[in-house]
Parts: structure tokens; C-alpha cells; sequence
């Protein structure tokens, strides 16, 4: 039986979609969703959702309809999912990483190991840079059970796009349970700060001025990478990595015209003061990324998160919909368990 899905749904965005795409292949089932993004300024399918939807039509030979750019209705039938080679072009510089993240589930659940090619953006905003799926979300995914790496050939800045992500995922015999409610001590940092086709003299004023916040807060001097990306485009970004006893926490800020260096700078490390100012295990993009997993997994699970957002709670009402859990949610502390289906 088809499971029909709100797409204007809570926070209504492509999370919804993404979800859906992934439970259903994994469960091998029928799913229409209605009202796609019918909560943002620009309604249906946009490139990076569009490339999704026929990401996960080819690796699940599936039936598809309505997969077309504005499209707010789509039906999906999955059919077997099939490990492989593969190679998709956003064709903008629509987000890499979400497209990843929507095949992750299901290539985890294939009977043999997969590389996927993706183009597109690898560091653009309202999405997961390449830096925070690799040093965040990775290793959270590989405490459960989960094999994959990723290896970045080429960055992708919008809005030329053009960034190239490898990423190489072997089957998850059985994901387990995650207790992540309590991040232990600091125990190290890392810094990012790169440029493409810009003067390198703006990687090294955001280095600078990261280096002067987080010593005027007391931290110790992290690890620091002063990198010039190759790409089509031009761009700067700022990541910093947090390393804690049980945990990570990843805050990436981008820059864009107008936007002093300094300023990139900056906005990561508020992020990570904030951070670093609650009891939480993890950041909010991170929660939003494991309770699909968690669900999935065996045993119970349970993370803490700064805040309770409307996306994590967007996205927990999807996983429901498809499978026979139920969150439990103590919004005071930030706290999420479920018991997973193993």
C-alpha cells in the first residue's frame, strides 16, 4: 500500500522529501508526496532535490513520476536496491551532501559496496558542507556500525557549483543503538579556513582572527589548515571541529560579496560558543541527521541536542509515518529516544 506524505508538513522543507525517498527504499515501498517544500518561498522540486529523486530511481531501478523541476507531487516505487558505481550531476550548485545523505540509508542496505560520484556544491548554504559530513557526521554514523568515506576531487562554491565528491559506502551488516547524551571533555580543535581563486590573503585574515577569538575565550590553540581549494568558482569558508570524549561538533560559515573576512570568521565561532555554553552532545544539523538511523538501528538510542528545532521534529514525524517507532522527546533538555527496529 502507498503511503502518502504531507509535504508542507511542520518545517516543509526537502528534509520531508529526503526522508521519504530513504525510508521507502529501504522498505522497499510505495510512497507519494504532496505539497513538496510547500512551506518555502520556492514551492516543489528544485535541482538538488530533482537529482535526489533520480538518484535514488537509479540505484533502486525504481518507477518514478512526476520528477520534474517545480514539481510538488511526486510518486516513487523502489524496486531492488543495487550496490554500484554511480555518478550524478546536480548540474548547479545545488548541495552534494544531501544528495548524499538521501542515498546513505539505502546503499547502506545493499548486498555489496558502493562509489558514488557526486557534482555540485560541496560548500553552499542551508546545507552540510563536505567538511562536516566528513569530520561530524562520518564518524557519529560509524559508532553505529556504518562503513563509508568521503574524498573531496573538487570544491563547489555557489553559485557556479562544479565541486566533485567521492564517496565509498559498504554494507551495514547491523547499525546498533547510540548513546550520545553527554560530550565528556574538550579534547581537541581544528580549524579550516580556504579560498578558491581569491587571494589567499583572505584565508589567512579568517585563520587570524578564529585564532584571536577562540584564545580570547580561553581555548588552546587548535589545528589549523590554511588551504586554497581548487574550483571552478570563487569562495571562502570557515569550519571548525570540536572533539570531545564522546562526541564531535562541527560549525561551518561561508563567505559571500560584502562579507568581511573577519566576519566568516566570526559567525563560526559564535556558533561554536553557543555550543559550547549548553550541556548538549551535539549540534542541531547532527541530531537532524542520526534519528533516521537511530530508528533504523538496534536497541534503544539517545542523543542530546541544543534545542529541539522544527526540523528535527519535521523530520521524526516522517520516520514514524513509514516505521512502528515513537520518539521521545524531553524538549527542556534537548533530549531524543527511540527504540530502534534493528
Amino acid at each position: 500500500m502507498t503511503l502518502k506524505i504531507d509535504g508542507s508538513t511542520g518545517e516543509g522543507g526537502g528534509q520531508i522529501l529526503r526522508t521519504a525517498l530513504a525510508l521507502a527504499a529501504v522498505q522497499q515501498r510505495s510512497v507519494e508526496i504532496y505539497n513538496i517544500r510547500g512551506s518555502r518561498k520556492k514551492v516543489g522540486l528544485r535541482p538538488q532535490h530533482l537529482m535526489a529523486v533520480k538518484a535514488m530511481a537509479s540505484v533502486t531501478r525504481g518507477r518514478v513520476k512526476g520528477a520534474e523541476l517545480g514539481s510538488q507531487h511526486l510518486y516513487f516505487e523502489p524496486q531492488k536496491i543495487v550496490p554500484g558505481d554511480y555518478a550524478f550531476d546536480v548540474g548547479t550548485a545545488g548541495s552534494t551532501s544531501l544528495v548524499l545523505q538521501t542515498m546513505m540509508p539505502a546503499l547502506l542496505w545493499a548486498s555489496g559496496p558502493s562509489r558514488v560520484v557526486v557534482t555540485g556544491g560541496t560548500h553552499v548554504p542551508w546545507s552540510p558542507s563536505f567538511h562536516y559530513l566528513k569530520a561530524v557526521f562520518l564518524p557519529a554514523l560509524s559508532r553505529m556500525g556504518a562503513e563509508a568515506t568521503l574524498e573531496l576531487q573538487r570544491w563547489g562554491w555557489y553559485p557556479k557549483g562544479g565541486g566533485k565528491v567521492v564517496a565509498s559506502i559498504s554494507p551495514a551488516k547491523e547499525l546498533h543503538g547510540l548513546d550520545m547524551i553527554q560530550r565528556g571533555n574538550l579534547q581537541d580543535l581544528y580549524l579550516l579556513s580556504a579560498v578558491s581563486n581569491l587571494p589567499v590573503s583572505i584565508g589567512t585574515r579568517q585563520q587570524d582572527e578564529a585564532l584571536r577569538q577562540l584564545a580570547a575565550r580561553g581555548y588552546p590553540p587548535p589545528q589549523v589548515s590554511l588551504v586554497e581549494g581548487p574550483s571552478q568558482g570563487a569562495g571562502t569558508a570557515v569550519f571548525l571541529m570540536a572533539g570531545f570524549e564522546h562526541s564531535a561538533a562541527g560549525f561551518t560559515s561561508l563567505g559571500s560579496k560584502g562579507k568581511p573576512a573577519e566576519a566568516v570568521a566570526a559567525e563560526a565561532c559564535s556558533e561554536f560558543f553557543v555550543f559550547m555554553d549548553s550541556e548538549a552532545a551535539m549540534d542541531d544539523h547532527l541530531a537532524d541527521q542520526l534519528v533516521l538511523y537511530m530508528a533504523l538501528a538496534k536497541g534503544r538510542s539517545t542523543l542530546r541536542a541544543p534545542a529541539i528545532t522544527g526540523h528535527l521534529t519535521t523530520n521524526m514525524w516522517v520516520i514514524e509515518q513509514f516505521l512502528p517507532v515513537r520518539f521521545e522527546v524531553d524538549a527542556k533538555v534537548g533530549r531524543v529516544s527511540v527504540a530502534g527496529i534493528g
